[in-house]
């Protein structure tokens, strides 16, 4: 126990404590509980072995997959899910966070390689969709209330030529068009604003009220000025990336030191020589931070303006007819699509960070 931080044997604790009350209940209650949720429950009380001596990190890896796999091998049950499994699949989730958090630790320790850090979103993940799937099916939810992830990917099997539709429509068309459009303009305007302080003086002010604008309020008017086209959605995401393109850049350019301006004027350099080679490196992180931010505020823009007006295709169409038919699955697999492809987006372009600004503290782990 004395190499596990608090958190870690709070978390044990609890796990083995709902491993305990469950196996409790199916062997004094009856309950015919399949012969996986009771390995599960068995595997969490042995895990209290751990205040003995001290076991290995594959030990609670081995015990997060378990867990996962019977909780999902032995649906669909019967009839309501009993209490044991409910517990199993408390204590479950407890030892995946747990090993989750003892792989961390060990990583920042440098016990265990750095690359394998992909494991723990990987995990976080699966436990989600575990949880989300046997929780779902064992308490018996409707569908029209939420599906299981398993209907979900059942109907984006079934359906790949109208998501993919929805998909050209919204990202290929409307979010990168405006994204590129709406971050190039801020970024030219940021140049300006400060090479010119009568710009710095007049649109600053004026960019901070143009991003105060509610989306629902100003999409409806940009589809009647562009129509109910793609064009019309790009307009919006325009709009909402400018600000934080412009704001983010500014800032950026004025990272730099006196000492390092001193430097350079030093060296005689130019103002456009002092921008290209010491205030845009100094202000990539600045710069990088809002497309990421952007990358997001895009895609949501693009669907939210497209329930003001659409073509029969589109993601934000996709969802609000399907909404209205009570055709839940179909939404959550245009929810989904839109989910994959932002978090596609964003992680390309952190990987375009890393490339460029590897000389940053924050990309070299300092």
């Amino acid at each position: 126990m004395a190499d596990m931080t608090r958190l870690q044997s709070v978390l044990a604790i609890c796990a083995a404590a709902s491993a305990t009350i469950g196996l409790a209940l199916a062997l004094g209650s009856g309950f015919d509980l399949p012969w996986p949720v009771l390995a599960v429950l068995v595997a969490g009380v042995a895990s209290a072995l751990r205040f003995v001596r001290p076991l290995p990190l594959g030990f609670d890896a081995a015990l997060a997959i378990l867990g996962g796999w019977s909780l999902l091998y032995v649906l669909p049950l019967p009839g309501p899910a009993p209490a044991p499994y409910w517990l199993a699949m408390v204590s479950t989730w407890l030892l995946s966070w747990l090993f989750a958090d003892r792989l961390a630790n060990a990583i920042h320790r440098h016990e265990v390689p750095g690359q394998l850090g992909f494991v723990i979103p990987l995990l976080f993940g699966a436990v989600l969709l575990v949880i989300w799937e046997a929780g779902t099916r064992a308490g018996g939810v409707p569908l029209v209330i939420l599906p299981p992830p398993s209907a979900i990917w059942a109907q984006i099997v079934q359906s790949p030529g109208i998501l993919w539709a929805d998909f050209v429509q919204t990202f290929v068309k409307a979010v990168l068009s405006g994204y590129v459009i709406g971050c190039g303009a801020g970024f030219a305007v940021a140049i300006l604003v400060d090479r010119s302080p009568f710009f710095k003086k007049g649109l600053l002010p004026l960019g901070n009220f143009v991003s105060a604008l509610p989306i629902i309020g100003i999409a409806p008017i940009l589809v009647l000025w562009f129509g109910y086209d793609w064009q019309s959605k790009a307009a919006v995401v325009v709009v909402l990336v400018f600000f934080p393109m412009l704001v983010n850049t500014v800032a950026g350019l004025n990272a730099t030191g006196p000492m390092e301006r001193d430097l350079m004027r030093t060296y005689a350099s130019s103002y456009w020589q002092s921008l290209f080679k010491l205030r845009l490196p100094a202000a990539a992180p600045f710069i990088f931070n809002a497309l990421k931010i952007n990358s997001t505020l895009a895609l949501i823009g693009a669907i939210v303006a497209e329930f003001f007006g659409t073509p029969i295709v589109g993601m934000g169409f996709r969802i609000n007819t399907e909404v209205g038919r009570l055709n839940v699955d179909m939404v959550w697999a245009a929810i989904a699509v839109a989910a994959v492809a932002g978090t596609a987006f964003y992680g390309l372009i952190a990987l375009i960070e890393r490339a460029i600004t590897f000389w940053h503290p924050s990309q070299r782990g300092g």
